[in-house]
């Protein structure tokens, strides 16, 4: 069985690589790339350099995925960059695993930072063995328009400088306000509307429970289940902690409920010592609904996560509404690391 390695952390003052393993968002909205570099810079006191594909478009990225792999070897093997971090998802990185050589990302563990579609490459190291962090995306998550929010910044800090994320707490506010990315080239100081945060809801088991995190974005794990190419051993999950968040696409709860019974079905949720969701959003850029209606729908998808895991794993404690994924604030959860689920204390905490 393959053992976990941890990169080493960052420290003040370190290159990281700026990369585009996804799509060319960077490209299209090149003042929030600045703005998140800028506080990569002056906030975290770290020095991006800025590789090919961040700058690159769509129109190149979609036909050279071999390109995004090389941008990730390349910073992965220098030995001056301490943490590489994606620019922000997309819906084809997927594309891009058959490109990338495990031995070469094992051989040269660095720090990576990326969520959504950036999913894939961390299913990809885990699988390889070497921990990676789903979370501290630039556009998305550092380049959020106002201040960044103290909670980002408190667990971006800790996944960037410490040997571990230690215990997650949740934010005081959130919000899933959707960003029109500005297109008139301006990033406004207002910052979104938040609000206040509900906290957590525990659900199951009531043993604590302890292993390693495997997971991310609800659909790019769909995607691994259903290309079946880059799965772990499922022998290799037995014990691992469960992590899951819903995209901006806003799936429906049914087909939130059909992901899990795949999963169930396929005897992976039976394997798993815990599970953690992510806020789940209840707008995005092209669906606003009233508040009560966006209530609702994050209920629907709470209840069908904790009605499947409920069915073929009583004993699993579940944790809904963690802040990481796409809602804001975020806080970057290290994927293959061992976090402690403990449903007495009402704790979630990483080493």
């Amino acid at each position: 069985m393959t053992e976990f390695v941890t990169p080493p952390a960052l420290e003040p003052g370190d290159e990281v690589a700026v990369v585009a393993p996804s799509s060319g968002g960077a490209h299209d909205f090149p003042h929030v790339l600045e703005l998140a570099l800028e506080r990569l810079r002056g906030v975290f006191d770290l020095r991006p350099v800025v590789y090919p594909t961040a700058r690159q478009g769509n129109d190149f990225l979609e036909v050279h995925p071999e390109a995004r792999a090389a941008d990730v070897h390349t910073a992965f093997r220098d030995p001056d960059i301490s943490g590489v971090f994606a620019t922000i998802g997309g819906s084809d990185q997927l594309r891009v695993l058959r490109h990338l050589d495990a031995d070469t990302l094992r051989e040269h563990p660095t720090r990576f930072y990326g969520m959504s579609d950036n999913s894939n490459l961390g299913l990809f190291l885990w699988r390889a063995g070497v921990v990676s962090y789903n979370g501290a995306q630039l556009l998305n998550e550092l380049g959020v328009r106002g201040e960044l929010p103290e909670y980002t910044e408190r667990y971006a800090r800790r996944a960037f400088f410490e040997d571990a994320l230690g215990e997650l707490e949740a934010s005081e506010r959130w919000t899933d306000e959707p960003t029109d990315w500005w297109p008139s080239g301006e990033v406004p100081d207002t910052p979104p509307d938040y609000e206040a945060n509900p906290g957590w809801s525990w659900h199951g088991g009531e043993e604590r429970a302890t292993g390693r995190l495997w997971g991310g974005c609800l659909s790019v794990v769909d995607w691994h289940l259903a290309s079946d190419r880059y799965l772990p051993d499922p022998a290799r999950l037995d014990g691992a902690v469960l992590a899951v968040e819903i995209a901006e696409d806003l799936p429906r709860a049914d087909d939130v409920a059909a992901s899990m019974l795949c999963m169930g079905e396929r005897g992976l949720l039976e394997r798993f010592a815990a599970v953690l969701v992510g806020r789940v959003p209840g707008r995005s850029f092209l669906e606003q609904p009233p508040a009560d209606e966006r209530a609702a729908y994050r209920r629907r998808v709470r209840e069908a996560v904790v009605e499947k895991v409920g069915r073929y794993n009583p004993d699993a404690p579940v944790v809904t509404g963690l802040d990481w994924g796409h809602t804001t604030p975020t806080a970057p959860l290290p994927l293959g690391s061992v976090v402690e689920v403990d449903p007495r204390e009402r704790s979630v905490a990483f080493r």
